[in-house]
Parts: C-alpha cells; sequence; structure tokens
C-alpha cells in the first residue's frame, strides 16, 4: 500500500492507497514542533487500526509520497522515512521530483509543493485548462492551460483565518462556528457573522474564478472548476462556478507523483 502525507500549515491530511483507491484516511494538527520519533509514533496509533496492516510500522506500506508546506515538520518526515522505513521507497516533493505538469511562474521554485500537487491531479483527472479551489488556511486559486501546464495562481486568507480575525479584532464580536445561516440577513450577531463568511467567500470565489477563467481560455465555459480542502463543502452550495469536488485530489496528485518517480530511484 502506498502511504500518501498532505501537510498543510492547519492540518496534516493522511491517505492510504490500495492501487488507485483510497481506503483509509486520517487528517491532524500540523504541529511544527512535533520530532521525528513523535510522528513515528502518531502514525503508527493512526495505521495500528487499520484491519491491513500489521503491528509494526513498516507492515503493509510499499511506498511513501510526501508534500508539506511547513519545512520544519517535512525535515523530521524525511528522518522518519529514514528511520523506520528505511527500506520503503520514498517520495518527497520538492525541486527535482518530476511532477509531468511544467511550472510557468517567475520563480517555479517558490510555488507551494501542495499546488503543483493539485495541479497534476486536476491534469490527469479533468484535463485542461482548469482552475483548482483549495480551501485550506489560504483559499488558492491555481490555473493549468489546456496543454496541462501549471501558469500560476491567487492566494486569499482562509476562511478560518478570517473568522478569527472577526474575533480578535472586533470589540463586540466572538469566534464563531462556521456553519450556513437561516438566511442571507442575520437575525442577531452570529448569524450576521456567518453570512458574511458563507456567503462572502461564495462571492469571492465565483469573481475570481471568473476573472481567472477569461485569461485562461478563450471560452471561459471550457474552464473546469475543482474544489477541495477540508472547507469546500462550507461553501459548494452556494458557489455558481464549482463543477467538480474531489476531497482527496491532493493525496491522488501524490500517488501520481509517487508513481512517476518510484521508477527513477
Amino acid at each position: 500500500m502506498l502511504l500518501t502525507i498532505d501537510v498543510g500549515n492547519t492540518h496534516t491530511v493522511l491517505g492510504l492507497f490500495d492501487g488507485d483507491d483510497i481506503v483509509e484516511h486520517w487528517r491532524i494538527s500540523t504541529d511544527a514542533r512535533r520530532t521525528a520519533d513523535e510522528l513515528a509514533v502518531l502514525l503508527q496509533g493512526l495505521m495500528g487500526m487499520h484491519p491491513l496492516l500489521g503491528d509494526d510500522l513498516g507492515d503493509g506500506i510499499d511506498g511513501i509520497a510526501i508534500c508539506a508546506t511547513v519545512p520544519s515538520v517535512l525535515h523530521e518526515l524525511r528522518e522518519v522515512t529514514r528511520r523506520y522505513y528505511g527500506d520503503v521507497p520514498a517520495v518527497l516533493v520538492e525541486p527535482g521530483v518530476k511532477t509531468g505538469v511544467p511550472i510557468l511562474t517567475d520563480n517555479p521554485k517558490e510555488v507551494g509543493a501542495d499546488r503543483i500537487i493539485n495541479a497534476v491531479a486536476a491534469v490527469e483527472l479533468f484535463g485542461g485548462p482548469a482552475i483548482v479551489v483549495d480551501f485550506g488556511t489560504a483559499t488558492t486559486f491555481d490555473a493549468v492551460s489546456a496543454r496541462g501546464e501549471y501558469v500560476g495562481g491567487v492566494i486569499a486568507p482562509g476562511i478560518e483565518i478570517s473568522v478569527e480575525a472577526l474575533g480578535v479584532k472586533g470589540a463586540q464580536l466572538r469566534k464563531i462556528e462556521v456553519a450556513r445561516p437561516r438566511s442571507v440577513i442575520g437575525k442577531n450577531t452570529v448569524e450576521a457573522m456567518q453570512a458574511g463568511i458563507i456567503y462572502g467567500f461564495a462571492g469571492q470565489i465565483d469573481g475570481v474564478v471568473n476573472r481567472m477563467a477569461r485569461e485562461l481560455a478563450a471560452d471561459p465555459d471550457d474552464v473546469t472548476v475543482i474544489a477541495t480542502g477540508g472547507l469546500a463543502p462550507m461553501v459548494l452550495g452556494e458557489s455558481s462556478v464549482i463543477d467538480e469536488h474531489e476531497p482527496w485530489l491532493t493525496l491522488i496528485g501524490l500517488r501520481l507523483v509517487y508513481e512517476r518517480n518510484v521508477s527513477r530511484m
């Protein structure tokens, strides 16, 4: 089985693939203070619950693919693969790793690994042109050309960041649950804030995507818009531009990159 690990700024998502199928997944908090040994214990606890894996950490794992936006966590995971999975092929997404997606930006090295991995999966699953909207700590919009090239994107504050900012900076406001209110016009402070978040972000998604699509393709209707990320379900029902929802897009991209690199190792 292939273990895929997507380390984001707030959460880390792990997926277990049996061939092309994801058979198990977990979501944990990202903690830059965790050591390699602590991460190994955490992995052992999670995977020990799966019936197809053995009690030892490496039992049943044939390969590992990792991407991370937090350098310190990537460093510790590199140590995990060396110490605990020494005989298992591991692909860590960084410069030099073959993705199959050309990066047409001013400085390709500054593009987040997760954004490139999302583009890999988008091209494989849906083709181009496409726009990937990833609802994470930041809301990112990534554009893929008709030829499968990563051409750039947009970075905006994420939903949770915006909720926290309202609670911290608003003297009479507080942190709220991100949920759909009864109506757009809030009848109390909490519902008014929820409406601002849900419908405000839906409007942002539609506005940004429409502008990107006009630049990306001669016919904007040819652009496939794919939503992913843990908070995507909050906005899906309110956005008019999202065509596909693939919650495991990054994990699928990691599987594809692993397959494209493991034969070279």
